[in-house]
């Protein structure tokens, strides 16, 4: 979170707080993508309002479970995408899917309170072998479930019965160009009809059930080889049926040189650079606050729960699930304040904290705009 975020954030705590206290409802924005949370339960109310507290003060206990949480449902991909961990090689984990007993387990301890879950992290999650059992028990809770994927099987029948069986509140479909070969250029060996062909599948599903879920959300990075296309965005997601359209600048990641080869990817026009630069250095900001570990931690494929998921070699795990840990004796055990306390305090010791994604640009969302193409996911998406 920025100041000027937190700012905004304090200036609304009074409404906010007669809302989710009172109401029981809860509007937001989560990079671009409008959501309301409705007739919450009294201990999903409580910890909204105990997590907001400890925002102000980032207490090294945790005064609530998490509201937001990421799962990483496979660490392979079928792609080698310039700047991911994984298509460059950098993942140092065993290439493994989630279990789905571990997702079940954690899911039910954190579902209750949770407002989004992530299914996905430093792999393709659609190439998960028990996807539909995933989802199915993700839906098990009221959050939005939120879903990304580079399209490439989701137009695999099996994929594509698992989506509209057990749907997520939104299917983010990763497309980086308009055309095979500008596609391809970041989504390496990415073929664009397989991900459009999914989408028209499933449009149609939507249509024939009378359903608005999941979702479809056409996500693009604005890059140096694709910046030509821009104008052409909305016109293209209208036509292959998607709902929601965002667009995106590319982040950085914690690699030993984070700024090579991010530099050839960065388009012309400054709006769509997520960072500001000074004879092609970053440069610092020094507003941002950080509050991942004490709200949004991430659970790995095999367990390992870490406080970030930049942290991607789980160099600083919070602890790690098994039949004899849970996840609440991790989230409030000595060794998660440890990790809150350095993050918090000595952030500059841990490589993924100095080159955070989210540290030196304007606005901790990475997607900047926003085009609605079905306006009724502003009134049908209530969770």
């Amino acid at each position: 979170m920025k100041v000027h975020e937190r700012i905004k954030a304090i200036c609304r705590a009074p409404r906010l707080t007669w809302d989710i206290l009172v109401r029981g409802l809860y509007c937001f924005v989560y990079d671009q993508m409008p959501m309301t949370i409705r007739d919450m339960s009294l201990h999903k109310r409580i910890n909204l309002f105990r997590s907001g507290v400890n925002l102000l003060h980032r207490r090294l206990q945790a005064w609530s479970m998490p509201l937001h949480m990421q799962f990483e449902l496979t660490n392979y991909c079928n792609l080698q995408c310039p700047v991911c961990p994984t298509g460059i090689k950098a993942i140092e984990r065993k290439p493994q899917a989630m279990s789905p007993e571990i997702f079940q387990q954690v899911i039910d301890e954190v579902g209750p309170y949770l407002l989004t879950a992530s299914l996905w992290g430093w792999g393709e999650p659609n190439l998960h072998p028990q996807l539909q059992q995933i989802l199915k028990a993700a839906r098990r809770h009221r959050f939005a479930v939120l879903l990304s994927t580079n399209g490439q099987n989701l137009h695999d029948e099996k994929v594509i019965n698992a989506i509209i069986e057990e749907p997520p509140t939104y299917l983010i479909v990763a497309i980086d160009g308009l055309t095979d070969e500008t596609n391809s250029t970041f989504r390496k060996g990415a073929k664009l009809e397989n991900a459009l062909e999914g989408v028209r599948k499933l449009a149609e599903l939507k249509r024939q059930r009378d359903t608005f879920l999941p979702v479809l959300h056409m996500r693009f990075i604005v890059m140096k080889h694709n910046q030509h296309q821009v104008h052409l965005l909305q016109e293209f997601a209208e036509k292959h049926h998607f709902d929601l359209l965002t667009v995106r600048t590319l982040s950085i990641i914690d690699t030993a040189c984070p700024d090579k080869g991010h530099r050839d990817l960065l388009p012309d026009d400054a709006t769509f650079r997520a960072y500001t630069y000074n004879c092609q250095s970053r440069v610092p900001k020094k507003d941002f606050y950080c509050l991942e570990p004490f709200w949004f931690p991430t659970l790995f494929a095999d367990g390992t729960v870490v406080s970030c998921d930049q942290d991607y070699n789980a160099r600083l795990p919070m602890g790690r699930m098994s039949e004899s840990k849970d996840f609440r004796t991790i989230w409030f055990g000595e060794n998660a304040r440890k990790v809150r306390k350095t993050v918090r305090d000595k952030s500059e010791t841990l490589s993924f904290c100095r080159n955070c994604p989210y540290r030196d640009r304007e606005t901790t969302d990475c997607s900047i705009k926003a085009h609605i193409i079905n306006h009724n996911i502003l009134y049908d998406n209530l969770i």
